[in-house]
């Protein structure tokens, strides 16, 4: 029985890092023997846990942060599952668990991309990781820099809801909801009580519902208008997710 769900896990852990990586680029057999290989190595970290080493998220959620001498800390960005983590970054950010994560051991994968005359595949797919991290970075500093809390949460909540629908964890409208109003304050640059008035403002506008563990965004279109969102233009999309639901009842709902 052990056997059997450790198996279980392991071909879940590989069909999500399998879709994120596939979504990318082309992978070629020895790929995907990398990604399997990756996908039976799995390591289990509670909520705060610090991240190191190179690995890929397969359940849960982590961040990219900072904190500083009197305690506060700032996100730099969210990690969702699919997304390869490399723990802490020459000092500059640490990778900390959110919730209760499970990753996969990706030193083979990060080598392999290494190398773009053998892993073709896995070096554009890495490639665009990159590129797509230095966007949402850039993204983040719009955010924080020029946008009105109003406008921060909606334009998070879009990028949120695309990147994980990608992977099979958000449709069109729904996303689960694990982060806490202080996380969200920590990623905004807001406080907790401004962090709130928001979240309150935008259900009394329409636009977003909260459920348990689950965020509806009842007109994305009209969240994308009023911050000017645009799209990370992946190259494919994952289609409608099963795995909504699923995901929202492990995660912490947003009060």
């Amino acid at each position: 029985m052990i056997t059997e769900r450790l198996a279980g896990r392991a071909a879940r852990a590989g069909e999500l890092i399998t879709r994120r990586l596939g979504g990318l680029s082309g992978l070629s057999g020895p790929d995907l023997e990398l990604i399997q290989g990756a996908a039976r190595r799995l390591e289990s970290s509670p909520a705060g846990a610090e991240l190191p080493g190179q690995r890929i998220l397969v359940s849960g959620w982590a961040c990219r942060r900072r904190t500083l001498t009197d305690g506060a800390r700032q996100i730099f960005s969210f990690l969702l599952p699919g997304d390869p983590c490399e723990g802490r970054r020459r000092g500059v950010a640490t990778v900390a668990a959110l919730t209760a994560v499970e990753t996969a051991d990706a030193a083979g994968l990060f080598q392999g991309a290494e190398d773009s005359l053998m892993q073709p595949g896995l070096a554009e797919a890495f490639a665009a990781i990159r590129e797509e991290e230095e966007r949402l970075l850039l993204d983040h500093i719009v955010r924080l820099g020029r946008m009105t809390a109003y406008e921060r949460m909606a334009h998070l909540l879009l990028e949120l809801r695309e990147r994980l629908a990608r992977v099979g964890l958000a449709d069109e409208q729904r996303l689960p909801m694990p982060l806490t109003q202080e996380t969200l304050a920590d990623a905004l640059g807001l406080s907790i009580v401004h962090v709130n008035r928001t979240v309150q403002q935008l259900r009394r506008d329409g636009l977003i519902e909260l459920r348990s563990g689950l965020a509806v965004l009842n007109d994305p279109e009209a969240l994308a208008e009023l911050c000017g969102y645009e799209s990370l233009r992946a190259p494919r999309r994952a289609s409608p997710a099963a795995g909504v639901e699923a995901a929202s009842r492990a995660a912490a709902p947003l009060s």
